[in-house]
Parts: C-alpha cells; structure tokens; sequence
C-alpha cells in the first residue's frame, strides 16, 4: 500500500496501473465502432457528441448538482476543452487514417506530459523520467519513419488530428492530477460535457461547411447504428472512471507512458482486422514504446 500525497485514498500502485490499462483497452478498441458507424453514415464527431451526451445526461440526472463546483475550481473549465478537443482529435483521425498511425502520432503524448507537468503541476522531470520518455519516443520514430517519407509528420489531416488529440489528452491527465480533491461527479461532468460540447459544435462547423452530413434517422436507419452509439456509450463511461482512479493516483507521465497500451490494442486489432499492416519496424518500435511503459510502472513503484 502507498499513501497518496494529493489527498486521493492510498492504494496499491498495481491496480492505479491496471485502471489505466482498461481505459487504454476502451481507446484502443473504439475505432471498430467508431468505423462501423461511419460506415452507417454517422460521421465520429455526431458519433463522440451522441456517446458523451448520453453519458453528460446520465450524470446530471444522478448528480443535478455537479456544475455548482465549476464556480469554485475554474480549471475545470481547461479539462473541459482537453477533453473535448482529446475526443474530436482521435476520434476522427482512428476513422480516416492507419489505426496503428494514428495510435503512435496520439501517443506523442508523454513528451507533452513532461513539459506540461513541469509547467502546471512543478514536477520537474528526473533523468529517469526523461528517458523513458525519450524511448517511447524513438519507439514512435522507428514505426514513422519510413524510407520514401518525407520528414516530419504530419502528412494527412488524420495525423494533425492524432496530434491535437495526443496534446489534448496530455493536458486532460495533467488537469486531473490538478483537479485531484475536486469531487469526482464535477469531474466527470466536465469530461463528459467537454466530449458532447466541442464534439457537436465542431461537427455543426464542419456540416456548414459541407464536410460532415447530418445524421442518417429516415427510413430506419438509426437501427443500424444505435447499438454502436449504446456500446461506445457504455465503454466510454467505464473509461473515464478508470481513467479517473489511475491518473490520480500516478504521477502525470508515468500515467501517459502506462496508457501507451493503447498502442498495442490498436495496433494488434487492427492488424488482425485488416485495417492496418504489421512490419518489422513496426514490431521493433512497438516493443521500444510498451518497454517504456513498463519501466514508468515500475519507477513509480520507487519512487523516482
């Protein structure tokens, strides 16, 4: 057991772990539904504002009063566009780019950690924090990197995408950490309506632009797509509260390194579903970024 010093309930580090694992499982799987609703004719941004309006509505029917705490802690108001702009970001860039690409690109994450850890939370990054980031990152560079590309990336609109999602989502772990003695229901109303609120109102943008159609409801079409929503719904709600228990119990890089997982369930999916392709330099570059993710498990258990 391990006493917490940002006033969260002591817990073994193991399960804190194991909790960011099963959120990483939820972001690593969720191009499937993402991919089959667009197929259906839901774009991923109607489909991220349909998942966390259901979610935002369950929660303020259990805690009515949540939003009283915006007024006393306005950081929430920060996780709230992270979370939003985390959502919109991978969302859309895991249903129109490489699974495992996008994956990787998100997973700049750790460096955007560091930086934000050391600028928001004062920890300043030691030697063996430094690298085990910059093995991740060689890791995401061994897998990018190929031969006839040009460098740097972002090549497409699905990698500026997986970037702004993977900055996003370094902000919304470095805000928990934040925003740990702040009650749990005010947090999870801000996620949950930064998800719904940025999602639906980039995707009304994008519609008047004409780059997003409305979504398909004549003629029974919401069947076919529903179940989908419902299941993203639930997995979503069962995320962010794993989420939740893990990043606040961890320190702020050493929980994006762990979540690095996440490129492994996408990457092992989607191969085997035929939406991406496996290589020898994926394989080394992967092993480099999930060694990196265990190394900050176990320097967390020692305090490094």
């Amino acid at each position: 057991m391990t006493v917490s010093t940002l006033g969260t309930p002591a817990a073994p580090l193991w399960l804190a772990a194991a909790a960011l694992v099963s959120n990483a499982l939820v972001w690593g799987l969720s191009w499937i539904p993402f991919r089959a609703l667009q197929s259906a004719g839901v774009h991923p941004l109607w489909a991220t504002a349909m998942v966390f309006t259901v979610a935002l509505v369950g929660l303020v029917l259990w805690r009515p009063g949540a939003w009283r705490s915006f007024t006393a802690h306005p950081g929430l108001w920060v996780l709230f566009a992270a979370t939003g702009l985390s959502n919109v970001g991978f969302n859309w860039a895991v249903t129109v780019g490489d699974v495992v690409r996008v994956a990787l690109l998100f997973y700049t994450m750790p460096a955007w950690a560091v930086l934000l850890a050391w600028l928001v939370l004062g920890e300043r990054p030691t030697q063996a924090r430094l690298l085990q980031v910059a093995l991740a990152l060689a890791g995401v560079v061994v897998v990018l990197k190929k031969p006839d590309v040009p460098w740097p990336v972002p090549e497409s609109l699905a990698d500026y995408l997986a970037l702004l999602g993977g900055f996003s989502f370094a902000l919304t772990n470095i805000m928990l950490r934040q925003l740990c003695n702040v009650p749990s229901a005010a947090r999870m109303l801000a996620m949950f309506g930064g998800g719904a609120g940025t999602a639906t109102l980039v995707a009304l943008a994008a519609m008047g632009a004409g780059w997003v159609s409305a979504v398909p409801v004549a003629d029974g079409a919401w069947l076919t797509w529903v179940g989908w929503a419902a299941a993203l719904s639930i997995g979503f709600i069962g995320g962010n509260l794993a989420l939740q228990y893990g990043a606040a119990r961890l320190s702020a890089v050493a929980g994006s390194l762990i979540m690095l997982s996440e490129v492994l369930f996408a990457s092992v999916s989607s191969v085997l579903m035929g939406a991406s392709s496996a290589d020898t330099r994926t394989l080394a570059g992967g092993t480099m970024i999930l060694l990196a993710a265990l190394l900050a498990s176990r320097s967390d258990n020692k305090g490094l």
